[in-house]
């Protein structure tokens, strides 16, 4: 049904008179006429009886304006639901439990009268394709995986860079260490069972694999957190890398330890992505929030591979 055939009945209906109508539509009396006859053949009635006094709504007219004023209130509605300050901020952050959460979470303490919707996506392409196609308004990545550039359209700033830290069980050969430095883990069996070949994160594993000869697996299926640390917690042999951020808990008798990496840190690099017109208000708002509360990147003493973009 054509909304402004809709629009033109009741506003005929409210006025009395085509004329008026028209004057209010900022359109000719003529086209009033043409709009108000195309609705009443797609509806099967008259809705208007022509009178001296102007015109005047037939039964099925008056059974048919509350239903029209609907329709016009949906069809604003379905407006709003997208337009730009009306709508939530849509921001996807790949993992609830990581650091990319944490700070959409300060983001809200900061800021609690901004509408958001927080999803998480899983391939960086997927990610990309939703900001494009407006699906999403911004992504936390690790900017770029090799090969990959992003599109010209996409804009990326670095945020924050997460150093890891080795998680172990209280049986590890490890575990009473108070800091391990990246040499010292050749050898050791670091269990990952997250990582998936073809993603930034696949990406960024091998790089550290192959920089410092370390020994990472990521054999058998991923159930998940609580089973990582189940394992972890009951096998000597294993350890995992886990973000300083990361927020996970974990039974009191499983004695886990988190144990900071050094010589160099290596630090998982989180960037934000959007589109250069992606015109939401509250956009802006995150980018300055996050450029006031993050720290730097590239910090002495700390690594990243070389196809991170620094920016």
């Amino acid at each position: 049904m054509d909304l402004d055939t809709v629009r033109t009945f009741v506003a005929a209906a409210d006025a009395g008179q085509f004329q008026e109508a028209a004057a209010e539509l900022a359109v000719t009396q003529q086209a009033v006429s043409k709009r108000i006859a195309a609705l009443e053949r797609n509806l099967g009635v008259r809705l208007f009886t022509r009178t001296a006094r102007g015109a005047e709504l037939t039964i099925d007219g008056q059974a048919f304006l509350p239903h029209a004023r609907e329709l016009l209130r949906a069809a604003e509605r379905a407006v709003e639901s997208v337009r730009p300050g009306r709508r939530p901020l849509r921001v996807d952050v790949i993992n609830l439990r990581g650091s990319a959460s944490g700070l959409m979470r300060g983001f809200h303490r900061a800021h609690p009268e901004i509408d958001l919707d927080v999803m998480m996506l899983f391939e960086i392409e997927t990610a990309v394709n939703a900001i494009r196609s407006g699906a999403i308004d911004a992504s936390f990545r690790a900017v770029v995986a090799p090969g990959r550039p992003l599109p010209e359209d996409i804009e990326s700033v670095r945020v924050i860079d997460e150093p890891l830290q080795l998680l172990t069980g209280p049986a590890h050969a490890l575990a009473g260490a108070r800091s391990v430095t990246v040499a010292q883990l050749a050898g050791h069996r670091i269990w990952m069972p997250g990582i998936v070949p073809g993603t930034e994160w696949g990406a960024y594993y091998d790089d550290l694999v192959a920089e410092f000869g370390l020994t990472i697996e990521a054999t058998g299926p991923n159930f998940g957190s609580d089973a990582l640390l189940d394992t972890i917690a009951d096998t000597p042999a294993l350890a995992t890398f886990m973000g300083e951020h990361t927020r996970l808990v974990w039974p009191a008798d499983h004695g886990l330890r988190r144990i900071p990496v050094t010589d160099p840190t290596p630090v998982y690099p989180h960037s934000l992505l959007w589109h250069r017109d992606n015109p939401h208000p509250t956009l802006a708002t995150l980018r300055a929030h996050l450029a006031a509360t993050t720290t730097g990147h590239d910090a002495p003493g700390t690594w990243t591979p070389d196809w991170v973009l620094p920016r």
